[in-house]
This record gives structure tokens, sequence and C-alpha cells, in this order.
């Protein structure tokens, strides 16, 4: 088995929006009901190990700790139009069973989804 990390990405200007981007509050919950199917999907198939949602990028905080004294900066390390929205971890048998999965999570959260390994071995 291998780990996968499965990243939805979205505008970061979704969290401005009512329905976070979702066309309509209808539309949204559809999602929300379509992503904990999924999730339950996940865990009857023994593959889900974690999942969540997060908040706006511009809620980040930034720590570099290199330095003699750390430097803390609010907002996102990165500057991007686009943002992790949310994420599944996985434990699936190859690349073949993530991208089928990462499939379905895309049409689930009516978003894109990034599939990358862990650097962990099926011992972690």
């Amino acid at each position: 088995m291998a780990k996968y990390l499965m990243s939805v990405w979205g505008p970061d200007s979704d969290y401005e929006k009512e329905h976070y981007g979702y066309a309509s509050e209808e539309e949204m919950m559809r999602s929300f009901e379509a992503t904990g199917k999924f999730n339950d999907k996940l865990q009857q198939e023994g593959y889900f190990v974690f999942a969540d949602g997060l908040d706006a990028a511009k809620n980040a905080t930034v720590v570099d700790g290199q330095g003699e004294k750390p430097v803390i900066t609010d907002g996102p390390y990165a500057e991007a139009k686009e943002y992790m929205a949310g994420f599944w971890i996985i434990d699936v048998p190859d690349l073949d069973v993530a991208l089928k999965l990462a499939t379905e999570a895309s049409a689930a959260c009516l978003g894109k989804v990034e599939v990358r390994p862990m650097q962990t071995g099926p011992e972690a």
C-alpha cells in the first residue's frame, strides 16, 4: 500500500463569495453531500487515513525558526491566485487506484484535485 495526498484547489477569491465559489447554496449542499458519501466510501474500502477542509489562506501564519529569533508572519507562505481548500490522505495499492479515487473526489467536491505520493513507505 502507498499513501497519497489528494488536495483540492480553487481560486483564493472563493472564500469571499457567498457560497464559497459554488453557483448556489443548493449546489454547495449537493457537493457537501457527495463529498460526505465519497468519504464514507473511502472508509468502507479501507483507503481513508484522514481528510479535512482548510480555512482561507489569508488566515495562515508562516513561522521561520531558522535564525536566532523566530520570524512569524501573517498570511500564506506563497502569494497565489489558487489555494488548497481541503485534502484527503489515502492509503491505496497503487497510483492507478489513487487517480481513480481522485476523479471521484473531483466530481464530488466540484474542484480540481492534485495527487501527490507521500514520502513515507508502506511501513509508516
